[in-house]
């Protein structure tokens, strides 16, 4: 009875799949179809170029630029510093982003989850796009130079160069590492939030830098898992495309596992008070936990919505968020 019950429920998981697929299908139809024959407002254009940069892809970025200038200022930095970094910092992550939506443009238009961005629904032109994406690559270099300091606006500019030329036009559709490496460039703002307050480096930034490098794959696979088909189908060789599920899933555990061995490294490099501590072995074990209950899950065959992946994807978010606001202030407790 077990067997046919869990038999059902996957018959019944993927009948499911089906139907949002159909469902999203005609509505990404429809849309398209509206944004051909009737021209954008001004307003709706503006959205459609803000939506290029990936607004919520950039929240989480400047989520780890902000505590590493806490960290690096061991207190409050200079208000009009932090502004500065944030703007500057915002508009090269949008450059990134607006030329890679340039660059995938086609694969954009097959998949579910991109294919409402605006270069696929033609509210944006190829040109304009690559040239809206330039334009803020250029003014947040200069806006560094001229307002924090060369060496944030080189590391700045070498973020955007790595997620351009390395994972968007080389890694991203040619091998199944290619979120591993290409995670790179989403590292760069915290080494780039340690450069605007410090002018220079060291080894604190670097081991928060492996934090959200090892954090990466895990994150990106379970949700690569959620649309695995989409991947298929564009062609890019994702994990989740090219692997079984359960191999994954183990990749998925041992990161996770170093990723918090890393966070727990940074407690006594940093000289963090044991409120961080406690803060990074609460949040690990969390962490740990749920990505071992994937595991569990997988080795009872189950698969597609019934993995519940996207679990593991949004407590990703929410640990990585929590961390670092522990490492913003951690000061208070000094």
């Amino acid at each position: 009875m077990t067997v046919l019950s869990n038999r059902a429920d996957r018959v019944s998981g993927a009948r499911s799949d089906v139907e949002t697929v159909e469902v999203e299908a005609v509505e990404a139809a429809s849309a398209q179809a509206v944004a051909q024959e009737a021209p954008l407002t001004l307003g709706a254009k503006v959205g459609a170029y803000v939506a290029l940069t990936k607004p919520r892809v950039i929240e989480l970025l400047l989520i780890t630029t902000l505590p590493v200038m806490f960290l690096a200022a061991k207190g409050l930095p200079d208000l009009g510093l932090v502004l500065a970094t944030l703007v500057w910092g915002f508009m090269s992550a949008g450059s990134a982003n607006s030329i890679n939506c340039y660059i995938d443009r086609d694969i954009d238009a097959k998949m579910r989850r991109t294919r409402r961005r605006p270069l696929a629904r033609h509210q944006v032109s190829p040109v304009g796009a690559l040239i809206f994406g330039a334009s803020l690559g250029v003014i947040s270099t200069v806006g560094f130079l001229l307002t924090v300091n060369a060496l944030a606006a080189a590391l700045s500019v070498f973020a955007i160069l790595y997620y351009v030329f390395v994972y968007s036009m080389v890694l991203k559709r040619r091998t199944k590492q290619n979120i591993v490496w290409g995670g790179i460039a989403g590292c760069m703002p915290v080494l780039i939030g340690w450069a605007a307050v410090t002018g220079s480096l060291a080894a604190t930034p670097f081991i928060l830098f492996g934090v959200v490098f090892l954090w990466t794959p895990p994150h990106t696979w379970t949700l690569a898992m959620r649309y695995k088909e989409d991947y298929a189908l564009a062609g890019v060789p994702m994990l989740p495309v090219v692997a079984t599920p359960k191999r994954v899933v183990t990749e998925c555990v041992i990161y996770t596992w170093a990723t918090v061995a890393c966070s727990l490294a940074l407690w006594p490099a940093a000289d963090l008070t044991p409120v961080y501590g406690v803060v990074a072995l609460v949040l690990g074990a969390i962490f740990i936990i749920e990505a071992h209950r994937l595991l569990i899950r997988v080795n009872r065959g189950l698969t597609g919505a019934l993995l519940r992946p996207m679990r593991f994807f949004h407590l990703s978010n929410t640990y990585l968020a929590l961390l670092f606001t522990a490492v913003a202030i951690d000061f208070l407790f000094q």
